[in-house]
């Protein structure tokens, strides 16, 4: 696999990754547009582990806390700190349920029949219209200490949108938690937090799909640049939208969707 291809992949998915513009969508039409080959199972498990990486680096702390926190492990702190961390761990288990029985189901189905260029591009302008429609509408006041079950269900069941290209998992779990009047920063929040084990999930499931056959020595290279760089992106990335959504929409990233997906629609409409 050439370098600028490694170093390309890796990038783009360290930053559409969490930024709410569909990794998929990027990653499936690059080759299509390029005339690249697919650069296969192997190295999406590499930008798989180097989001879930930066993930990890990013909110190593707030995971201690909230782990910490509900296993009342973390002497000093309230009662009320504890059953908040208790109830936010167990709505993050309750939203992250749809999403793995719709991948176990469908994902086949999906990898097989829905990865298409006007698939995604549909994809990509309807939830930008979704996007708008929150950011316009939605009563935004609650913070991420008064989630409750029916916004982590209602959460949950719209992140198993997210299997289908152009979606954005990202996207769509900022924007339910949008309409469910979450405030903008704590939308995103539990949208990262709920990331990682549904990266490290899918993560998990494709590096036992390729354990049989083993790490071909020539991918062994673009392997480890694409597990680094993926991850340096991926933390730069998450550092500047956790200061960015606090002050801004996200209909900037709808706008962007929209092109990309009439882009889309034009190119595949002259070939």
């Amino acid at each position: 696999m050439p370098l600028i291809q490694v170093i390309v992949y890796a990038v783009i998915q360290g930053l559409t990754e969490f930024l709410p513009v569909s990794s998929t969508a990027h990653l499936v039409l690059l080759p299509w547009l390029m005339h690249w080959e697919d650069p296969g199972l192997t190295f999406d498990v590499a930008l798989h582990l180097g989001t879930l990486l930066a993930l990890v680096a990013y909110y190593w702390k707030d995971w201690i806390d909230l782990l910490g926190g509900a296993a009342g492990m973390q002497p000093g702190l309230s009662r009320q700190h504890y059953s908040q961390q208790r109830w936010l761990l167990g709505w993050m288990v309750v939203a992250t349920i749809p999403a793995g029985v719709a991948g176990y189901l469908f994902e086949h189905r999906v990898e097989t029949q829905a990865r298409q260029p006007m698939v995604i591009a549909a994809s990509l302008i309807g939830v930008a219209g979704l996007m708008i429609w929150a950011e316009r509408r939605a009563h935004q006041d609650k913070r991420i200490s008064q989630i409750s079950f029916l916004d982590t269900l209602w959460i949950g069941v719209l992140q198993a949108l997210a299997l289908i290209p152009g979606v954005s998992r990202s996207g769509i779990t900022i924007t339910a938690g949008l309409f469910r009047g979450l405030n903008r920063e704590a939308s995103a929040r539990f949208s990262f937090l709920l990331a990682t084990p549904i990266i490290a999930g899918a993560a998990l499931k494709k590096a036992l799909e390729i354990h049989h056959t083993g790490l071909s020595p020539e991918m062994r290279a673009p392997f480890i640049c694409g597990i680094i760089l993926s991850a340096v992106v991926g933390w730069i990335t998450l550092r500047i939208l956790t200061v960015f959504y606090e002050k801004h929409s996200l209909e900037g990233f709808a706008f962007y969707r929209v092109a990309l997906g009439i882009f889309i629609l034009a190119i595949g409409f002259l070939r």
